[in-house]
């Protein structure tokens, strides 16, 4: 075995003892509980992925942390005001309107390929063909033509007049690197992307920072990107670690493995506030309530899931109060429809199911569901009432809940059998291609007055001809709900559309395609020495803004 000599070990020595202040703080390792299942900006959604690209690219356009719409790749926010945005008939005597993003000059890819509407044009296309599998799909059936007048400019015709035209969010691709492998073969493009062949291609993005290597289920690897037309990036290189465990990931913190964990995808408030009474001193915490919604999917395909009766009855064999009091310190208020407190759409007087194990057991009861002689309900056929319970494996807060659920179910007579995935497993295949059988917890995060058509419209359910675009995992099927989703978007008076709103959370309380839980509160937290981090607390992470974030001076 060989040995360092003395001088070699006093010099490492005294390196280790190196206060950590005097280190060049050019890099900055963040935490994060899930790792993304692909890196393409436009099929599947999960949070992480929203996250890592936050850092290396940029959507035309994306809601602030002050929840306001504004431009990030174009210039100006189209209005009918300063003429970006114009109505007009469309061909088939519809009213629509003509909307046209300017992008901003000097942006390039990180290739030096310059970012040019065809960029745009590749991803109408490719998103307007639905063999590609891209998410959105109304907004591309609206989109009926994209042309581009220059270089830098882009016009979409839309087939109907919504109040939130001027939002493009992130449709844009490089065409010079992603149009060969689409063309010809849309539906396997999913699986050809060089997002995920070449992730460490430069030529994929345009923001401060790119990807330069990936290390699949453990984390990302970001450098400063030198063709980036922004301010400039305080730090040369982001890491973005993934530890699911969220123990392990507290752990690593406080090692100083990682430097900060995103609230985005971070410690539960339980946790992040039992850290804080213990090491609060040592990071900067902010608790930001957001539109981040946690429920409990059920598949309505199930025929025992099928029956209003059954799902009723799941909701009120729950104490939810209960579980935000002695779990979250009551900081995590109780969901009863899918829009938050905070937005503006939110109907204060909707339906609001409260714990009753005596109506829960006589709906089961109504429904042929009678006791067992161990306790769990039986029907006429002597099947048992038994309904498999998913979510997140490694998050153990959530995983606590699971089991308080499980336990409160089974003192109503139903049998939630657990089995959990890693969220890489269960986003993109067990709930993108509908394999869940029962029940599956986890979060949607929305933005402000987000439509819900991909979750809730008959249309949105994944199906293989879709090639599995859609996120109305449950297979809800409403017609008043479809109507609600397609007539919401078009009603440009606030008030009138406010009425829809209302409409369609009485129908979600009344029917419960989903088993709303609670609201949460994001916890982030990240070192004293870093300034410039504003959470959002919406669908758009505060990656997006990471060219602000320095080291304190």
């Amino acid at each position: 075995m060989n040995r360092p000599d003395a001088a070699a070990a006093l010099a490492a020595a005294l390196l280790l003892a190196a206060p950590a202040a005097a280190q060049p703080r050019d890099t900055l390792t963040v935490g994060i509980t899930q790792y993304p299942s692909t890196l393409h900006p436009n099929i599947e959604s999960m949070a992480a992925k929203s996250y890592v690209l936050g850092f290396a690219r940029r959507p035309v356009t994306a809601y602030d942390a002050d929840w306001r719409l504004t431009c990030l790749l174009c210039e100006e926010l189209p209005s009918l005001e300063n003429g970006l945005a114009v109505r007009e008939t469309t061909p088939d005597g519809r009213p629509g309107i003509r909307v046209t993003w300017r992008l901003r000059e000097g942006l390039r890819w990180g290739d030096g390929q310059p970012v040019t509407s065809a960029d745009i044009l590749f991803a109408w296309e490719a998103g307007r063909n639905f063999e590609t599998g891209f998410g959105g799909a109304e907004f591309f059936r609206s989109a009926y033509e994209a042309t581009a007048p220059d270089a830098r400019s882009v016009t979409i015709r839309f087939d109907r007049v919504t109040f939130d035209f001027a939002a493009l969010g992130d449709l844009v691709l490089p065409a010079h690197i992603e149009r060969p492998r689409w063309q010809g073969d849309p539906r396997n493009y999913r699986t050809r992307t060089a997002y995920d062949q070449e992730p460490a291609n430069p030529g994929l993005y345009h923001g401060p920072f790119r990807i330069t290597a990936v290390q699949p289920g453990a984390g990302v690897t970001l450098e400063r990107n030198p063709l980036w037309s922004g301010a400039a990036p305080a730090f040369r290189r982001v890491n973005i670690r993934t530890v699911e465990n969220t123990a392990a990931l507290e752990a690593q913190l406080l090692a100083g493995q990682v430097d900060m964990i995103a609230g985005e995808l971070g410690l539960p408030l339980d946790q992040a506030t039992a850290l804080q009474r213990r090491a609060g001193s040592r990071f900067r915490f902010e608790f930001r309530p957001g539109l981040v919604y946690e429920h409990v999917d059920l598949n309505l395909d199930n025929p025992i899931l099928a029956d209003r009766r059954v799902r009723q009855a799941l909701i009120q064999a729950l104490d939810r109060e209960q579980i935000t009091q002695r779990l979250y310190e009551g900081r995590q208020p109780v969901a009863h429809t899918g829009v938050n407190p905070l937005d503006v759409m939110h109907d204060p007087e909707v339906r609001r199911w409260r714990h009753d194990p005596a109506r829960a057991a006589a709906l089961l009861e109504e429904a042929g569901w009678r006791p067992g002689p161990d306790g769990i309900r039986r029907n006429a056929a002597g099947e048992r009432l038994t309904v498999e319970f998913m979510t997140t494996a490694g998050n153990r807060p959530r995983e606590t809940v699971q089991q308080v659920i499980q336990g409160m179910w089974r003192q109503a007579g139903i049998e939630a059998r657990i089995r959990n995935e890693p969220p890489r497993v269960l986003f993109s295949e067990t709930l993108s291609r509908r394999r869940f059988t029962g029940a599956a917890m986890f979060a949607w995060i929305s933005s402000p007055e987000l439509v819900p058509r991909t979750t809730l419209h008959s249309d949105e359910i994944p199906r293989a001809e879709r090639n599995w675009s859609g996120q109305n995992y449950t297979g809800f099927r409403n017609a008043e709900m479809d109507a609600l989703l397609e007539a919401i978007p078009v009603e440009l008076d606030r008030e009138r559309r406010r009425v829809l709103w209302h409409r369609l959370q009485a129908i979600y309380a009344e029917e419960l395609p989903v088993l709303p839980l609670f609201f949460r509160a994001d916890a982030h937290i990240w070192p004293t020495w870093l300034e410039g981090v504003r959470p959002t607390g919406h669908l758009n992470p505060s990656s997006l803004w990471s060219e602000g974030w320095r080291p304190a001076r």
